[in-house]
């Protein structure tokens, strides 16, 4: 599958500052080490709403400090086109599944590339990765970390008493972790689990769904926890620098994936860093597609907004808290762009040396990004206030390379 256009991305003089980053599993911030990038895409039954959004771009800082520091990033997403939600959707509305995932899939790619997203290495389909997804869960079975139902569904499961490790990403107890299975794609209830909160690896054939062949395990479709652990082994290697997406997949998703790796490989832990974008919500509440309060990135580039202000609305605070979306927070993503332009066209002010270094000190630190704004901010009011002589193209340039933003 093909990601979308890239872009030139400024080199900047000087050396970049090494990325720290928080750490799920630790709770803490570190640094990062091997430039490696695993995110969770999307499941393409609807437009690319402004929580898709905040998580790209998160990532997208990540791997633009990594490439200021002239590490060669290796970055892989995938895209979940086989799964309940997408089924669900289609069928409400009459129309063929893979028509709905390849329309939004492609929409999805026109957003990222007018957020400047830098595209992935690798954007990788769940369909086209189902051979591998399959003999991946044969080989857990082969491994005594799988087991089939006994209800003739051809259902097929991972005992989580398979993976030594489980809980140390999340550290959630046992009771959160069964209320996140069920709010969040998970069976706790399925009858014949061997625990309720084994996770699903292959789902044998129904009536009027798609199936492929599974080899040993009869026809069906993959879970979707292995999926990401099989297509990020296969490009990644055994162990990842930073496994990505947003909070609401810290668990089962992110535990379940590096559960399955690690039995897969005997690797362990399975990334370096999980990092996890904080949730944006409206009116005080999570936006999902069950509450009807999805905010489209497509919606807003057609009523005139600016991309370049979106992002900036979607980073004035920190990646990780979990903020609301507003008409006054995109205003004034939308009067902080025209300030940054006004400057950027006075041509000259102060020596962008201690600007361009305060910008990259910020987004190295936890992707400072309240931080890095106030930098850029202060450049612009002493730029406009006629401060300095010397050529803007440099903080121009930073801000392009560092931030996504052009001006």
């Amino acid at each position: 599958m093909d990601p979308w256009t890239s872009h030139d991305v400024p080199e900047l003089p000087g050396r970049g500052v090494p990325l720290r980053l928080y750490d799920t599993a630790r709770a803490a911030v570190a640094a990062t080490g091997t430039p490696t990038m695993y995110v969770c895409g999307i499941t393409p039954y609807d437009a690319t709403h402004l929580g898709h959004a905040a998580t790209m771009i998160t990532f997208d800082l990540v791997n633009r400090v990594w490439r200021d520091n002239g590490h060669d990033v290796r970055y892989v997403q995938n895209v979940t086109d086989i799964d309940d939600p997408l089924l669900e959707r289609a069928e409400r509305d009459g129309e063929d599944w893979v028509v709905l995932a390849m329309r939004e899939t492609a929409l999805f790619r026109e957003d990222m590339e007018a957020l400047r997203i830098i595209p992935p290495a690798y954007y990788v389909g769940a369909v086209e990765s189902i051979p591998r997804i399959a003999a991946a869960v044969v080989d857990l079975m082969e491994k005594g970390a799988a087991y089939r139902l006994d209800d003739g569904t051809g259902d097929v499961y991972f005992p989580i008493s398979a993976a030594a490790g489980f809980g140390s990403e999340s550290h959630y107890d046992r009771e959160t972790m069964l209320a996140l299975a069920a709010e969040r794609g998970g069976d706790p209830g399925r009858a014949g689990k061997r625990d309720p909160l084994d996770p699903l690896l292959w789902r044998g054939a129904r009536d009027g769904e798609p199936a492929w062949e599974g080899g040993p395990l009869g026809p069906g479709r993959p879970g979707w926890h292995v999926e990401c652990a099989v297509i990020a082994l296969r490009l990644l290697g055994d162990r990842i620098g930073v496994q990505g997406g947003g909070n609401d997949l810290i668990f089962p998703h992110h535990e379940c994936s590096a559960a399955h790796a690690e039995v897969l490989t005997g690797t362990a832990p399975f990334a370096e860093h999980y990092a996890h974008a904080g949730m944006i919500g409206l009116a005080g509440e999570k936006m999902s597609k069950s509450r009807g309060n999805l905010v489209f990135v497509s919606r807003l580039r057609a009523d005139g907004v600016d991309p370049m202000a979106l992002r900036l609305a979607l980073v004035a605070e920190h990646y990780r808290t979990d903020r609301q979306w507003t008409d006054d927070v995109l205003k004034t993503g939308q009067q902080r762009l025209a300030r940054w332009r006004e400057a950027a066209a006075r041509g000259a002010g102060p020596d962008p040396g201690p600007v361009v270094a305060a910008l990259r000190e910020r987004l190295s630190d936890d992707l400072d990004t309240p931080g890095a704004l106030a930098v850029v901010d202060g450049w612009a009011e002493a730029t406009l206030s006629g401060t300095g002589d010397a050529p803007v193209g440099e903080v121009v340039a930073a801000v392009d390379a560092l931030l996504g933003v052009r001006l």
